[in-house]
């Protein structure tokens, strides 16, 4: 793994968590009416803070794109994951709440399993991207699966529980996809030009993932802490940018048994660290919102 790759992809995650705590801190007093409309975005644009929290999403996003131009998103996806420490770093600061037990095996279990999972994985670039039918298959399967998650959590009578997890989840697979594209047309621009960048779908894809991405967070970010949004969604996103990579790009995993247990051994220990990070009592809580208010 170079070092600019490292570099860029943790100051990445720097900015999306810092990004995040601000869009959540504007969004939670957002009208629940914009529930999963557009219309949320036209307000949240008028609000300073959130178009703070907005710049830093975009310079992360910025940086992850550089990223995953110098490296696989199997290498790439898991470092971002590390955006949840940068966001609990915020939220302590803010509410003075020690680490503790909690935060400090969070931060354990994150960083080693990130480790583990690219020690054991050694993710390399492949020869070629696969054909064309395997990557709409992963692709529709993934965005598929968000498109679910986001009708299930709009139509629940849980909306104000259930809802803002799925939405995390659901625009962490979209943002998982977001990224498989941008190294796509990242490598199409190097190799290519812009003129053949810009004849593809994928620049187009990814500011469409991008947008609606950013309307699920906003809208789990307007109904819920950011503890139960955040964790959700920075598991997910690297979990279907790995499925993207190895699927339709050619990364390159170790596949002997013992590589493979250390790379699970891995993944797990990144969604337990995730889960233990999102769930401190130092992540912002909800601003006064009340179910009651869904009957509006």
């Amino acid at each position: 793994m170079s070092v600019l790759v490292l570099v860029l992809s943790v100051s990445a995650a720097c900015c999306l968590g810092f990004g995040f705590v601000f869009q959540q801190d504007a969004a939670q007093r957002a009208p629940l009416s914009d529930f999963l409309s557009p219309r949320l975005l036209l307000d949240l644009v008028r609000v300073p803070e959130w178009l703070g929290g907005i710049g830093l999403m975009v310079c992360g996003m910025v940086l992850g794109a550089l990223a995953l131009g110098q490296g696989e998103v199997s290498l790439v996806e898991p470092l971002l994951a590390t955006n949840l420490i940068f966001a609990l770093v915020l939220s302590r600061h803010r509410t003075k709440q020690p680490l503790g037990r909690q935060g400090w095996a969070g931060l354990a279990l994150l960083a080693g399993g990130v480790t583990a999972f690219i020690v054991a994985g050694e993710p390399r670039g492949g020869d070629s991207e696969s054909d064309p039918l395997r990557q709409w298959l992963i692709i529709g399967v993934v965005v598929g699966t968000a498109m679910l998650l986001t009708v299930y959590a709009k139509g629940s009578r849980h909306r104000f529980t259930a809802g803002p997890v799925l939405l995390g989840v659901a625009a962490g697979l979209l943002y998982g996809v977001q990224d498989a594209l941008t190294r796509v047309s990242g490598k199409r621009l190097s190799e290519e030009g812009w003129v053949a960048l810009f004849t593809g779908w994928q620049p187009y894809a990814v500011m469409v993932l991008g947008v609606t991405g950013l309307l699920l967070v906003q809208s789990a970010f307007e109904t819920a802490p950011l503890r139960m949004s955040l964790p959700a969604l920075t598991a997910a996103q690297p979990l279907a940018g790995i499925v993207c990579g190895v699927g339709f790009l050619g990364d390159q995993l170790r596949m002997d048994a013992g590589a493979l247990a250390w790379q699970a051994t891995g993944l797990a220990a990144i969604v337990g660290g995730i889960v233990l990070l999102g769930l401190h009592p130092a992540m912002p809580r909800a601003g006064g919102r009340l179910p009651v208010r869904a009957v509006e």
